[in-house]
């Protein structure tokens, strides 16, 4: 008896049944590979399935078009399959009705000999393909007509036309090919790609005619289940396109099927109309819009066959996965699939974004801090290392060549210590002694007194130097370190913003569109980008005739009833093109309104003047008014202080925060010049919304609130921008009213009554006595006031700005709507 060899491992003995089951598991995971390799493969065994199809297809009983511009097409577009296609391809011409595998095979052979020179001269590429699919066509039924036994001029024009069909079929199949294997990149379709998808589909089917099983004819199984798959997914004007190609497409092939163009659009239409109630409901109209068509044009024979094959397509139906459905609707533009792919692709977009925004948010931070912990850990250097200091420099330089160095600093240490710490402090003080001054103690202990002196205030005069050099590098770190800070917070609210942006607003949108619909108007489209209170931004596509304002005076206030809060028209967008629709932006309209005034005047008369203001709303709800005051007059002046206005304004408009841009602008002015420039800042922000107001002078007169009959002074003491690398900035925050009027001048208005006149009390008195509450006449009354009181001589720049807040009620606010549902707004992105 034979020994069975077996392999024994330590604690496992294998017996028959472990090698089955091992041998079991080989077998599956062979058979998974296999599965897997089929499923890699699956769009070339489609496409050479495909080129099957359409060799064996035949139109006009005898026109063999698809072929050679499907191999054409694949050639270009999968050049690592194309010989198995024309093997495919003549293989089904072999298995055509009118067999012609000869002239088939000619076709191709010619195209590829094109091919080839083409390639030879680097000229070949996929536009070409049209061209050269003609060509060839014509130059071998030009062949065929020729050895053939009549010749007449009705060969001729077929010949003609089937190079033109195989014209127009390979730019057919150019854009239908990638979209039939899911390569296209494109997240939506366009008709015409539909449109060629349905030709090639329908050319795909045409060559299935003949093909008989139980009865039921196979290409009319084949397109009643595509009409109803783009049916159920495009709706009933897909439907009854695909109806139409379809039918068309197979009565070219068999003309005795006529009738199937007509039935078939009827159908997809039905089908497509009922598609909201799902399968069942789609097929149900299929089937009643063939057997409706069939009574009135077949027997009951062919009533039976259609209703039959309509039952297995929708059989068919039943079995395909709810998921090819969708993705096919995804595909089609105007479906609810696809305007979901689409709102699901900007979201991701928007998350994308502001994940980027983020971790760029962090970087700038990250650096911030680094600068920040750099800056904290050079400290002060305390008194004792100070003395430290000097007494190592000033012993090396003065005591290592003395012959009592031993003496001094080993006998009698401490006295000699105490002896330099008082020389130390009268260095410090500036006080040092000539020869003759020096005090007696001193010259007793140490006999080279002056010498010490003298390199004590060397060492200490350089180390003043060094300090300076490192409060330098110290404030420069700072300032990285707080525009870092800047950035930062500017790109983390960008950032919020976006994801406060991306917000799933279907139903909101939904909500307003039938608010407005009841109201007899049609709008082609609404964008909520916002909702925030106090934020609200929408979006509204419309083509209402011109001349109507519906926007202001119908949908502003309904929008209004619907949000709870008053909404304006912030901008209109007219079309650039005829046809597209007028973009229309809503927004939360301001609560208070700002009507400026300003005058001025240059010093002794000039042109210009060293002034400059500014008055800009910033973007979000706040309007800010500003004036700078460069040092002097004159150009140089006039420079420095639109420089400071400028770089303010842009940097309060990004976003950032206003004590940090105050201090960029200062740093920009500290270094764009080594002369001494500075320029004053008086500048107030006005929340729209709230009127809280924020007042930041720098280096600047003061400003006035005149509130009926009182005049209320707003003032800070600090030094103007430019000077210093660390600059106080005031902030002043107070609660305005309506109807106030802040009045903000530069220092030749303020100065005007002089040194020997309460300048504040003499200010409030001309204010109180303007009898205008107009910005731009009391501006005007102001300044004369101020150029009458010197006999009309202008001593120094002028310039007053007058901002008087109101009470803001946007027009036809009064309008409401009653029944109409408040909305219920989404959480904001915290």
């Amino acid at each position: 008896m034979e020994k069975e060899n077996t392999v024994v491992l330590p604690g496992i003995k294998r017996t028959g049944l472990a090698q089955t089951m091992m041998q079991k598991g080989r077998e599956w995971a062979a058979a998974r590979r296999f599965i897997q390799v089929i499923l890699a493969k699956k769009w070339t065994f489609l496409l050479v399935g495909v080129a099957f199809l359409l060799g064996r297809a035949v139109i006009l009983e005898s026109l063999m078009p698809f072929a050679i511009a499907y191999f054409a097409v694949i050639y270009f577009m999968r050049r690592d399959i194309y010989p198995w296609v024309a093997v495919s391809l003549v293989a089904g011409s072999w298995l055509a009705a009118d067999p012609a595998p000869m002239w088939i095979a000619m076709e191709i052979a010619v195209l590829f000999l094109f091919l080839k020179g083409l390639e030879a001269y680097e000229r070949a590429e996929l536009s070409s393909a049209p061209i050269l699919v003609f060509a060839s066509t014509l130059l071998v039924q030009m062949f065929s007509v020729f050895i053939g036994d009549e010749l007449s001029w009705y060969n001729f024009m077929l010949v003609v036309v089937e190079a033109a069909l195989g014209f127009v079929l390979t730019l057919v199949f150019i854009q239908a090919i990638p979209v039939l294997t899911m390569t296209k990149k494109s997240a939506s379709l366009k008709n015409e790609e539909i449109i060629c998808l349905m030709i090639l589909l329908a050319s795909v089917m045409t060559g299935a005619v003949g093909w008989v099983f139980y009865g039921l004819s196979a290409e009319h199984v084949m397109s009643r289940y595509m009409l109803l798959l783009f049916a159920l997914a495009g709706g009933a004007p897909l439907g009854a396109s695909v109806g139409v190609v379809a039918g068309l497409i197979l009565s070219l092939a068999d003309f005795g099927a006529v009738v199937q163009m007509s039935l078939l659009a009827f159908a997809g239409l039905l089908a497509g109309l009922l598609r909201d109630g799902g399968k069942m409901a789609a097929a149900f109209g299929m089937l009643l819009g063939t057997s409706i068509l069939s009574i009135y044009v077949g027997s009951q024979a062919d009533v039976m066959s259609s209703t039959w094959e309509s039952v297995a397509a929708a059989t068919l139906l039943m079995l395909t996965p709810r998921s090819m459905i969708r993705t096919i609707s995804r595909y089609v533009p105007g479906t609810n699939e696809h305007a979901k792919s689409q709102h699901d692709y900007a979201k991701r977009v928007r998350e994308v974004t502001a994940d980027r925004v983020s971790q760029y948010s962090e970087v700038f931070q990250q650096l911030s801090r680094s600068f920040g912990q750099l800056n904290n850990s050079v400290t002060t250097i305390n008194k004792e290392e100070e003395i430290s200091h000097f007494m190592n420099a000033v012993a090396e330089r003065s005591c290592s060549s003395c012959h009592r160095q031993n003496a001094c600093w080993e006998d009698k240490f401490f006295h000699t210590y105490k002896m330099m710490t008082d020389m130390m402090t009268v260095v410090e003080e500036k006080r040092v002694p000539s020869g003759k001054e020096i005090p007696k103690a001193w010259s007793a202990h140490c006999v080279k007194s002056s010498q010490v002196l003298v390199d004590m205030s060397q060492q200490y005069e350089l180390y003043q130097n060094n300090m300076h050099w490192k409060k330098q590098i110290y404030d420069s770190r700072q300032l990285v370190a707080d525009q870092l800070q800047g950035v930062s917070q500017v790109m983390e609210d960008l950032a919020k913003e976006i994801k406060r942006e991306g917000q799933t607003l279907h139903l909101q949108e939904e909500q307003i569109r039938e608010a407005v619909e009841g109201l007899g108007l049609s709008v082609q489209g609404i964008d909520i980008v916002s909702l925030e209170e106090g934020n609200v931004d929408i979006e509204v596509y419309h083509s209402f005739g011109q001349g109507y304002d519906e926007c202001r005076k119908i949908i502003a206030p309904l929008l209004s009833d619907i949000l709870g809060e008053h909404i304006a028209v912030k901008s209109e967008f007219p079309p650039t093109r005829s046809g597209e629709p007028t973009l229309v932006a809503f927004g939360s309209a301001k609560q208070y309104g700002v009507e400026t005034g300003i005058a001025g005047a240059a010093k002794g008369g000039d042109l210009l003047s060293g002034d400059s203001f500014s008055m800009v709303e910033l973007g979000n709800g706040k309007f800010a008014v500003a004036i700078s005051d460069g040092m002097g007059n004159g150009e140089r002046a006039r420079q420095e202080s639109s420089a400071a206005l400028s770089i303010l304004q842009q940097l309060l408009q990004s976003g950032m925060d206003e004590k940090l841009a105050v201090k960029s602008v200062n740093s920009v002015l500290l270094l764009r010049s080594s002369d001494e420039v500075f320029a004053t800042v008086d500048l107030a922000i006005v929340d729209l919304y709230t009127a809280q107001t924020t007042f930041m002078k720098i280096g600047s007169t003061p400003s006035f609130i005149k509130r009926g009959n009182e005049v209320i002074p707003i003032t800070a003491n600090n030094l103007p921008i430019g000077i210093l690398q660390d600059i106080d900035v005031d902030f002043v925050s107070m609660q305005m009213q309506s109807g106030d009027t802040l009045v903000m001048m530069s220092d030749g208005i303020y100065d005007a009554p002089g040194l020997a006149v309460n300048k504040e009390l003499w200010m409030k008195r001309i204010i109180n006595e303007l009898e205008t509450e107009d910005p731009q006449e009391m501006a005007d009354a102001l300044l004369e006031k101020v150029v009458r009181h010197h006999n009309g001589e202008i001593i120094d720049d002028m310039t007053v700005v007058v901002a008087r807040i109101d009470k803001h009620l946007p027009e036809w606010a009064s309008f409401r709507f009653p029944g109409v549902t408040r909305m219920e707004r989404p959480r904001t992105v915290s």
